[in-house]
């Protein structure tokens, strides 16, 4: 939608939070919560987040992913070409190989909500929740008892499985355990692992290119979300931005278009291109550290 391209800020309140008991005591204010979360959401329960110093970009072992020369020298000068659409399409392996121990880790079921979650759970428990947009493809969201409708999974899930192909589903358990036999270890850590990947083949047509149902960059994000959005957006009185660099669009245009009050919860100021002023009265931020509350800068 076209509104989604637009930048608009929000109107003033009275007074806005500078700790995580100020914002509790909005929360319990507010009629009408919007949730924009990221990855910074699901690090506690041990799920490393994409772009960090110490995240899944930053520490990619580029040079064990099976592939060419050239797609090595693309990948060490953007990471994120691992989650291409372009790349996937030409090279099934290095997605599958970034993907391997988050793939066998959902089918384990070796992650399980944290606080955030618990929170996002509690708004909707109190009848607060408007929707909870995820930007996470872990799937913990849906560990809690939000009801599906609430929660807009923006880039997919995990816990999953499709061949972007023919866009046949396929069983997740069967196809966990075919990356588990075929796809190779890049991260040293399951001495089971074969020493060289071979392809995952879609049982409906044969392709190699069955894959968790997330959405590669530069494909087109699921309807719901713009159908989403433009219902949410102007019944909304304050939007948590929880755990995101806003960095990834369309989905951080939730953060610009809200015409409500915002709150970031984060571990660092986000979001000023998109036109989040820190210090203005209609965006406030609350800094997440180590044994305690930070304040607004």
């Amino acid at each position: 939608p076209d509104s989604l391209s637009s930048n608009v800020n929000g109107p003033t309140t009275a007074m806005l939070p500078g700790s995580l008991s100020a914002v509790a005591s909005l929360l319990l204010r507010c009629r009408s919560v919007g949730v924009l979360s990221g990855a910074g959401a699901s690090v506690a329960a041990g799920i490393p987040d994409f772009r960090s110093p110490t995240g899944m970009y930053a520490t990619l072992p580029v040079d064990q992913l099976t592939c060419t020369e050239r797609q090595h020298a693309l990948i060490r000068a953007d990471p994120t070409c691992v989650v291409e659409r372009g790349m996937f399409g030409a090279n099934q392996f290095t997605y599958l190989e970034v993907r391997r121990p988050f793939i066998l880790g959902t089918h384990e079921s070796k992650w399980k909500a944290t606080a955030a979650h618990l929170l996002f759970e509690r708004l909707h428990a109190l009848g607060k929740l408007r929707r909870l947009y995820t930007q996470n493809i872990d799937g913990l969201d849906l560990q809690t008892q939000i009801p599906r409708e609430k929660i807009v999974c923006v880039h997919g899930t995990l816990g999953q499985a499709s061949c972007e192909t023919c866009g046949s589903e396929a069983d997740y358990g069967r196809f966990a355990e075919q990356v588990r036999a075929n796809i190779k270890d890049i991260y040293n850590v399951d001495p089971s692992a074969p020493s060289e990947s071979s392809h995952v083949a879609c049982s409906a047509c044969g392709r190699p290119t069955v894959k968790p149902s997330t959405v590669l960059f530069g494909s087109q994000l699921p309807e719901e979300f713009f159908k989403r959005v433009e219902e949410d957006i102007p019944a909304l009185d304050l939007l948590l931005i929880v755990g995101t660099f806003l960095v990834v669009s369309p989905s951080n245009r939730v953060a610009a278009l809200a015409r409500c009050t915002r709150v970031v919860i984060n571990n660092e100021p986000v979001g000023r291109e998109l036109g989040l002023s820190y210090g203005l009265s209609h965006v406030s931020y609350v800094e997440l550290v180590a044994g305690g509350e930070g304040g607004s800068p």
